[in-house]
């Protein structure tokens, strides 16, 4: 074992104050084990901390998540002075709610006032809290739609932003200059409850937070049936009471829940890998929704940020419709629900990432307005929201979406908020449903209109630090020998964004344009230890456009074997 690994691993072994439950694990480690579990620190990025639940300095513990509370905290301070306060929200997450209090002791004992939810909510009202009680700092307790395994620790700013570049790294140099046994301030939840330094948030946050969501509404006096059979899964996590309630709020009272999905559930026992991208996860829905007889389902990740969704097709068998399809519906219905009400703001934006389909930026065209392309998470779409807000300008933003099933309408939370979601989705199904369209029909004309494009992800999994060296191995090599062409069709670009691209900041990031408008990007995940292959593949129809996709992916599945 590597000496410096065995002497982190005898460090923590040796601390006095470690819980029992992390001890035990400790002692019953593997040599391999151990190496994973201390190779390196959870790294603090824009993102937070993310990483498998238990002991060591790799992993999400009571001890990691106090040292980078402890870190935030002595950034908030040293930022914003005396005063400061943070709003906390968790999951459903194995240990969400442990992490959730040993964050906000940290805080309180730092001096900064804590507001925390009694009970599991969702990312989008941790952000709207932030701003609701005009806080300095937001942290989310989850790992999104990871398997249960995982856990993490999202921070924002005080505009209810995830941290970005700038705020990560002050953090993260914070962060780094502790001893994670002798730097940590400490006070009893129930203390800083006592003192008036830890404050529950009260039901009028949500209610304010859902007044704003239903502003965002697009059906006007529209006249629509309201009662089409909907079927909704929070996958066992924090969307049910902000989702069912919203739809209630809105007239959709035809709502069934998945049961078995229904309750919180850290281990999601129906779904492992909680994530409504992909088909498994949403199997029970789609069960559900036969059984009840529904035309749409809807299902939300564990925090409540992504939504995914399925209709019935003309052969009554469900279809999964993806993040990039679903984007570009919401796209056309609220820019024609805008234009018809006469509510399209002067100069619009659509703000989406560098991944999501390159078909939005023609369509969001078509209505006049004009595409920003920022780096990979909904941070940097929040931060053009910023941005729009420092000048006076946040009429201008229309809608904001990521391939990744993330999407945000309105300017009253700046990350990605499945609730809003739902209820659009919901709406534009009833409004289409009416006058007899089906998303298959809507998705089919907009195709026809602005052409086929076809996009897929794939990810290669590289676990552990010899993993890691083979990802950054295979990044720097798509650098040091590019691409020149592939199925005889030309590269023309490469855009790097290791060192900055367009005015965006440093990011892993490669993407290759070729002379007939496809597009592939690939990129490690920022939360796993995946590498990504975007490819946007342009085609007269879906056979031409599959063809070539199908050419791309056995060409780099090959290169990056």
């Amino acid at each position: 074992m590597n000496a410096e690994i065995e002497k982190k691993y005898k460090s923590w072994l040796g601390y006095e104050s470690l819980e029992k439950d992390l001890k035990d694990e400790l002692l019953s480690m593997p040599e391999n084990v151990i190496e994973d579990a201390f190779y390196r620190d959870l790294e603090f990025g824009t993102g937070g901390l993310r990483g498998t639940i238990g002991a060591g300095t790799n992993r999400m513990n009571v001890l990691t998540v106090a040292k980078a509370s402890q870190g935030y905290a002595d950034y908030i301070n040293a930022k914003y002075g005396k005063g400061s306060s943070v709003a906390i929200s968790y999951d459903s997450r194995i240990k969400s709610d442990v992490f959730a209090k040993k964050s906000a002791e940290v805080f309180a004992a730092n001096g900064i006032k804590v507001y925390i939810y009694p009970n599991l909510s969702p990312v989008p009202t941790c952000s709207f809290a932030t701003r609701y009680y005009k806080c300095q700092a937001g942290v989310m307790i989850t790992a999104s739609h990871n398997p249960s395994k995982y856990n993490g620790f999202k921070a924002y700013g005080p505009d209810g932003c995830q941290l970005t570049t700038e705020g990560a790294a002050e953090t993260l140099a914070k962060i780094n200059a502790l001893d994670i046994f002798k730097d940590i301030k400490y006070t009893k939840f129930e203390d800083g409850i006592a003192s008036g330094m830890i404050s529950y948030i009260g039901p009028d946050c949500l209610t304010a937070y859902l007044a704003e969501v239903k502003k965002q509404s697009q059906l006007g006096d529209a006249e629509v049936d309201k009662n089409v059979a909907i079927v909704y899964t929070p996958l066992n996590g924090s969307g049910l009471v902000p989702v069912t309630r919203v739809l209630k709020e809105m007239g959709f009272n035809n709502v069934s829940v998945v049961k078995e999905q229904e309750k919180p559930d850290g281990n999601f026992p129906t779904c492992p890998y909680p994530n409504p991208e992909i088909y498994e996860a949403m199997q029970l829905g789609m069960k559900t929704a036969n059984e009840k007889g529904a035309d749409l389902l809807m299902a939300t990740d564990p925090d409540c940020d992504r939504v995914g969704c399925a209709v019935k097709g003309k052969d009554g068998k469900f279809v999964l419709i993806t993040g990039n399809q679903c984007g570009l519906l919401l796209i056309d219905y609220i820019c024609k629900r805008r234009i018809e009400m006469g509510t399209m703001p002067k100069d619009p934006l659509l703000i989406k990432t560098i991944v999501t389909t390159d078909l939005a930026d023609k369509l969001a065209a078509s209505y006049g307005l004009k595409t920003i392309n920022v780096l990979t998470g909904f941070k940097y779409i929040g931060e053009q929201i910023g941005y729009l807000e420092e000048k006076g300008e946040t009429k201008r933003y229309v809608f904001g979406f990521e391939e990744s099933y993330g999407c945000l309408a309105g300017t009253y939370v700046r990350d990605k908020d499945a609730v809003v979601a739902c209820m659009l989705i919901a709406e534009m199904f009833a409004y289409y449903k009416a006058k007899g369209l089906s998303f298959l029909d809507l998705l089919a004309d907009i195709y026809k209109r602005e052409g086929y494009c076809m996009n897929t992800l794939y990810t290669s999994l590289f676990e552990g630090a010899s993993g890691f060296a083979k990802m950054t191995e295979l990044m720097n090599g798509l650098r040091t020998d590019p691409v020149k062409e592939v199925a005889g069709v030309k590269v023309v670009g490469t855009e790097d964004y290791l060192n900055g691209f367009n005015g965006l900041p440093k990011s892993d990031v490669v993407k290759l344009r070729f002379e007939d408008g496809c597009t592939a990007t690939f990129r490690p995940s920022g939360t796993e230890p995946k590498l990504k292959m975007y490819f946007s593949v342009l085609g007269k129809d879906e056979e031409e456009a599959s063809e070539k996709e199908k050419a791309f992916h056995e060409f780099f599945a090959k290169r990056l074997a």
